[in-house]
């Protein structure tokens, strides 16, 4: 049998909301909510980290995969910061709305339905995103090894996921999935999320050495996500190819 990261049953859960992807005020508000940091954070480390000097186009003539994609989400934005956007998922249905949209708003992103040990490209490229998708795959170490083969030498990965300790327990699925409704019941399984110290060892076996790595906090008062030194729940890091 084939080796695969892929779990169908996660795949079919994201696929049943394939159609809610761009309502602001639907199934995936909460991203809706957290896009805004995730692109800050990602925009500020590319410029950084390529030397960029073009502040209104920083992403131009750099080649960027963003691996399950969605609807699209994040990866729209980052085809209008000047990127070459290529976004996968396993979900066919997530493609097809994710390429609608684009064809809508006139944007030519490459969208492929694939997993990263199956996609097949010549290209390598500059900058991956692994945002909010490490918590939903099997074989966690077969998804980094793959992702890290589609990256440039030099070039960055940013995994954006979920700590595993108990207080992600409570805030991020008894509170967002149970109390604040923010995310449908069975959205995310707790003994998938992932600890930073074992993601960086994954990486670290797979050529990619870590760079930073910040929490991403909800302020409840101010309906606002900030980047924070507290990786209890949810954190964002970059990752280089050595």
């Amino acid at each position: 049998m084939a080796i695969s990261t892929i779990n169908k049953e996660e795949i079919e859960k994201f696929s049943s909301l394939a159609k809610e992807w761009w309502d602001q005020d639907g199934k995936f508000k909460p991203l809706h909510k957290f896009n805004p940091i995730r692109i800050e954070y990602i925009k500020e480390n590319v410029i950084k980290e390529f030397n960029i000097k073009n502040k209104k186009k920083p992403f131009s003539n750099l080649e960027i995969l963003d691996i399950g994609c969605g609807g699209g989400l994040l990866t729209e934005p980052m085809y209008r910061l000047g990127g070459n956007l290529t976004g996968i998922d396993a979900s066919k249905k997530n493609i097809k709305i994710a390429t609608i949209h684009a064809k809508e708003n006139n944007l030519k992103i490459n969208y492929q339905c694939s997993s990263p040990e199956k996609f097949k490209t010549k290209k390598k490229f500059d900058v991956i995103l692994n945002m909010e998708i490490v918590e939903h795959v099997d074989d966690l170490n077969l998804f980094i090894k793959s992702s890290s083969n589609l990256l440039k030498k030099d070039g960055v990965m940013f995994i954006a996921t979920i700590n595993k300790t108990l207080k992600s327990y409570i805030f991020a699925i008894i509170g967002a999935e149970y109390v604040l409704n923010w995310l449908p019941v069975g959205t995310h399984d707790w003994f998938k999320f992932v600890k930073p110290d074992s993601l960086k060892k994954i990486c670290g076996s797979h050529d990619l050495k870590l760079n930073n790595i910040h929490g991403v906090n909800y302020n409840i008062f101010t309906d606002e996500w900030k980047i924070s030194k507290n990786t209890d729940v949810n954190y964002i890091s970059k990752f280089k190819k050595i």
